[in-house]
């Protein structure tokens, strides 16, 4: 079937090339095309240009390298290590909800972050690969204390590993809405006090 169409539809597309293709005549035979040459450019004369010999440059012109500079080297050690090579505290919320829902997914651009997740130091989910939508699960919260913690698995093609959250109580309303940047094997922790 799709050769049928496609032979069909070549025929139609070559008809310049049949017999039956004339070309158009010229109105006037005696019309005479005329070239049109562009005017010359003059370039201005520059009757100031120095001529720079060799021994008009300086030899003793300092060295600079920027690799060992210490500005550069400590700006940079600073701004990466400070901001997500080391655990993160996202917050403790009081509550009186029995129940809360935790709600996770890649804040920026999707690039495989992986994560474990823990509820009071117990693995609750073992590897979740953040994606674009939120993923997440309901936890009963227990009298005191409850730990969330979010573990860094990897840092996905473009370092850290980001994460938005959400936590919600039985209500449905928000207790906590943030995100992280974490290295791998650090940990953003949150605590719930349920009253």
């Amino acid at each position: 079937m799709i050769i049928v169409l496609c032979m069909s539809l070549s025929g139609y597309a070559q008809n310049e090339f049949s017999s039956k293709f004339k070309a158009i005549p010229l109105k006037d035979k005696n019309l005479k095309v005329k070239k049109v040459i562009p005017p010359k450019a003059e370039l201005p004369k520059n009757t100031s240009a120095k001529v720079i010999k060799k021994q008009d440059i300086p030899l003793d012109v300092p060295k600079i390298n920027f690799v060992n500079s210490d500005k550069i080297t400590k700006k940079a050690e600073n701004s990466e290590v400070v901001n997500y090579k080391k655990n993160q505290n996202l917050g403790s919320f009081k509550t009186g909800s029995l129940t809360a829902k935790v709600r996770y997914r890649d804040a920026a651009y999707v690039d495989g972050d992986k994560i474990r997740v823990y509820l009071n130091d117990k693995v609750v989910e073992y590897e979740v690969v953040l994606d674009g939508d939120f993923k997440g699960f309901e936890i009963k919260l227990e009298k005191g204390i409850n730990k969330i913690d979010f573990e860094a698995l990897n840092e996905g093609f473009a370092p850290p590993n980001t994460a938005e959250f959400q936590v919600y109580d039985d209500k449905g309303s928000i207790i906590s809405a943030s995100h992280w940047n974490l290295g791998i094997d650090y940990k953003a922790t949150l605590l719930l006090l349920k009253e």
